[in-house]
């Protein structure tokens, strides 16, 4: 008896996963977490329109879902003011990266990302065999300078930025995005995340023409709409490009309630401004707490602050770990010196009252 033949890629492949969920913590410790402020979820929850969107969504749950999710896709070329065949929806960012990486990358290709950023995109390049090069953190923001020099020096197909960043939540104009685009090297595609792109100033997207062939862009309805859950982002890019995302997509990836529940969404714009004003107000709150413990926050344009922990990441560590033993689920930046911070999302008034009552005693417990 034989089992099955797995890929060379796979056999070389370690058994991970890019982030261990809360429910993993959960199940291990027999309770609950009592904050939930770790994953850059949107607490406060999705507009009551799509709600009830989803709601009503359920009962044609036995139809198959729109394989080209066309009322969305109009929607969000209108909201954009491009073209619907410059837009692909997909089971969020994660399963948008997938698909781009299937797209590009070949064994060996050589793909430019920043250490420390989003792993995801990590997992998916090994997972085809891609050639992953990494440059540091520039003062605690991704350096685009250092990844267009690095992709010419390697002849990079593919280039990773988020903006604003996850997991710093620092940002850059986009002007200087815009500039930087004259350095990148040819044949090569700059793949900018956005998907927190709602929460960040005004001037933080760059104006890049929706089909220049060396842009494209992602966004999600998981964080500033509220339904991460649901597994519903979007690209932006050239036709080309996004049409070449039909010859290897899930067709039937994104279901009906969560093309509901976008749509309904991307319509009720005064929930989307009221949500990005507690976020700030949440930001506002935990960078008080942090002073109130003697800690630098970093200024953030994301639903989260990065907390400065004041020495290496084995002390960050250590006050992350306390603060799970006090059920208040956060989490941290994996790469020095990006590790001697702690990551925390914006939460509701009660949650970030219990981080202000339990922060003092995790960093009491993890000095000890």
């Amino acid at each position: 008896m034989t089992g099955p033949r797995y890929t060379d890629i796979v056999r070389a492949l370690p058994a991970s996963v890019p982030f261990v969920g809360p429910e993993v913590r959960e199940r291990e410790t027999g309770k609950a977490f009592a904050a939930r402020l770790g994953a850059n979820e949107n607490v406060f929850g999705p507009s009551p329109k799509a709600i009830a969107a989803m709601q009503e969504a359920v009962g044609d749950i036995w139809k198959y879902s729109d394989a080209t999710s066309h009322d969305l896709r109009h929607a969000l070329a209108a909201h954009h003011r491009v073209d619907p065949e410059n837009i692909v929806v997909g089971e969020g960012i994660d399963g948008l990266l997938g698909y781009l990486v299937r797209l590009l990358i070949e064994p060996g290709d050589a793909v430019v990302t920043s250490d420390g950023a989003y792993p995801t995109f990590n997992y998916h390049v090994a997972g085809f065999g891609g050639d992953l090069h990494k440059v540091p953190y520039k003062d605690d923001h991704e350096d685009p300078a250092a990844l267009l020099t690095k992709a010419k020096e390697v002849g990079a197909k593919l280039v990773y930025l988020a903006n604003p960043d996850n997991p710093m939540g620092t940002w850059h104009d986009g002007a200087t995005l815009r500039a930087a685009l004259d350095d990148l090297p040819p044949g090569c595609l700059l793949m900018l995340d956005e998907a927190y792109i709602e929460f960040a100033p005004d001037g933080t997207a760059p104006e890049i023409p929706i089909d220049d062939p060396r842009v494209i862009r992602m966004r999600t309805f998981s964080k500033a709409y509220g339904i991460a859950g649901a597994r519903i982002a979007y690209a932006m890019g050239a036709p080309d490009l996004i049409q070449s995302f039909d010859k290897i997509r899930n067709h039937f990836g994104v279901n009906r309630i969560a093309q509901a529940g976008a749509l309904a969404a991307l319509q009720d714009e005064e929930w989307l401004q009221t949500t990005i004003q507690r976020m700030a107000e949440a930001r506002d709150r935990i960078a008080e707490i942090a002073a109130a413990n003697g800690l630098h926050s970093l200024p953030s344009a994301a639903n989260f602050v990065a907390v400065d922990c004041g020495r290496d990441g084995d002390f960050a560590r250590a006050v992350l770990n306390e603060l799970i033993e006090r059920d208040l689920f956060v989490r941290m930046p994996g790469v020095a010196p990006l590790n001697r911070c702690i990551r925390i999302s914006c939460g509701r008034p009660q949650d970030l009252d219990l981080l202000a009552e339990t922060l003092p005693k995790a960093f009491d417990a993890a000095r000890a």
